[in-house]
C-alpha cells in the first residue's frame, strides 16, 4: 500500500474550523463557508478561516456508493464527493463534471463521474484517503476533506421493537424508531488527520444533516467524541430544519441534542443554530404527506442541558425546505469568529 502524504493546514492567522457530518447538509455548510477560507497561493488574503476540515461520515451502502462498495471493496465515495464539489473553486465546470450521472450503459447507468473517478484513484494509489486528497487537489478545494475512519464500518441499529437492522439502507426503511445505532464493527479506528484536527481545532460544527446516519456515524468511530469533548474549541450543532420520517419522527431539537449526547455518553454541544423562521403552510403540508415536520426549538430543555441557542433566519423554500448556505455561513462567522475570538 502507498504510504500517503499528510496535509499540512496552512494557518495565516485566521481560525482552525472543522465540519462533521455527511450527506447534502454538510456540503451545503462547506459551500458557504468556503468562501471565508484564503485561497491557496493567497495566504496574505485577510479571511477569517485559516484551516477548514471537513470530516465525513463512511457507511452509506445504497445508490452508486454502495455498488462500488461492494465491486470493489472500497469506501462509500458519495457524500465525499459532494463535500470535494462543494469545496470546488469551479463548481461550474469541474464541479460539474464531479457530478455528471451516467444514465445509460451497461454498468455505468446510475454512477456519477466523480464517484468512479475516486474509485479508480483509490485503486491506483493503494490508499482511499490518498485518492481523496489528490482529488481534492484535481477541484482545488479551500479546505480539506477526510473519511471519519477507512475501515469498512456499516451501521447497526436496535429498534424501538426490539428487531436489529443492520446497514444504513435498511435502516432508512424499517419504518421503526431507533433505540440504538452502533458501528460495526464496533471499534474502528479514525484517521490520525482526524483526530487531530479536532484537537487544532478553534470551532467544531456538527451537522446538519440526517442524525442517525450522517452525524452519529462519525460521532462513534473510536476517539472522535472523546477528541471533542476535550477540545478547547467553541462547538456548536447546527440544528436540521424537518423531522426526518423513519429516524426523527416528532423530535424537538433538545432530543437531537440528547441522542449525541446518549450515544457518545459525553457533552459534546456548546450551542445550537437553528432557524427562527416559519415554513410556508403549502410547503409544511407536503411534507406532512411525508411524515415530515419543522423541527421544535424547545429553548428551556435546551437550556437544562446546559446547551444555549442562537436562532436566526436561515430558512430558504424553493418548493422545499433548505438552509440559506450563505446566511447560515455569514452567521457562524459573526457569532462564533468575529464576535467570539477563540481563547487558544
Amino acid at each position: 500500500m502507498k504510504k500517503r502524504t499528510r496535509q499540512r493546514a496552512v494557518i495565516p492567522g485566521g481560525v482552525r474550523v472543522v465540519a462533521i457530518g455527511g450527506g447534502t447538509g454538510l456540503s451545503m455548510l462547506l459551500r458557504g463557508l468556503k468562501h471565508f477560507v484564503a485561497r491557496r497561493g493567497h495566504e496574505s488574503e485577510r479571511h477569517p478561516i485559516g484551516d477548514l476540515a471537513a470530516i465525513v461520515t463512511v457507511t452509506d451502502d445504497g445508490g452508486s456508493s454502495g455498488r462500488l462498495r461492494r465491486e470493489y471493496r472500497i469506501l462509500p465515495p458519495g457524500d465525499i464527493r459532494n463535500c470535494m464539489v462543494a469545496l470546488s473553486q469551479d463548481e461550474a465546470l469541474l464541479g460539474r463534471l464531479f457530478q455528471y450521472r451516467f444514465h445509460a450503459g451497461r454498468g455505468l447507468r446510475g454512477h456519477s463521474f466523480g464517484n468512479l473517478f475516486l474509485t479508480a484513484l483509490s485503486h491506483v494509489t493503494g490508499d482511499f484517503a490518498e485518492a481523496v486528497r489528490v482529488s481534492g487537489e484535481v477541484l482545488a478545494i479551500r479546505g480539506r476533506i477526510f473519511p471519519a475512519t477507512v475501515e469498512n464500518v456499516s451501521l447497526e441499529a436496535v429498534m424501538t421493537n426490539g428487531k436489529i437492522v443492520l446497514g444504513e439502507t435498511r435502516i432508512a426503511k424499517s419504518g421503526s424508531k431507533i433505540r440504538r445505532l452502533s458501528l460495526r464493527p464496533r471499534h474502528v479506528r479514525p484517521l490520525a488527520e482526524v483526530l487531530e484536527s479536532i484537537r487544532q481545532a478553534n470551532l467544531i460544527l456538527i451537522g446538519p444533516g440526517s442524525l442517525y446516519t450522517s452525524i452519529l456515524p462519525n460521532l462513534l468511530v473510536s476517539g472522535v467524541a472523546e477528541a471533542i469533548e476535550k477540545s478547547s474549541a467553541t462547538r456548536v450543532y447546527v440544528a436540521n430544519l424537518m423531522t426526518q420520517p423513519g429516524e426523527t419522527d416528532g423530535f424537538s431539537l433538545a432530543d437531537h441534542v440528547r441522542v449525541i449526547h446518549d450515544h457518545t455518553r459525553r457533552k459534546l454541544i456548546d450551542w445550537v443554530v437553528a432557524s427562527n423562521q416559519r415554513v410556508s403552510p403549502e410547503v409544511a403540508r407536503r411534507y406532512s404527506r411525508r411524515g415530515a415536520e419543522p423541527v421544535r426549538v424547545d429553548i428551556s430543555e435546551l437550556q437544562r442541558l446546559g446547551v444555549r441557542c442562537l436562532l436566526d433566519n436561515l430558512l430558504e423554500e424553493h418548493g422545499v425546505v433548505r438552509h440559506d448556505s450563505a446566511r447560515l455561513s455569514q452567521l457562524l462567522i459573526e457569532e462564533f469568529v468575529e464576535r467570539r475570538p477563540p481563547a487558544n
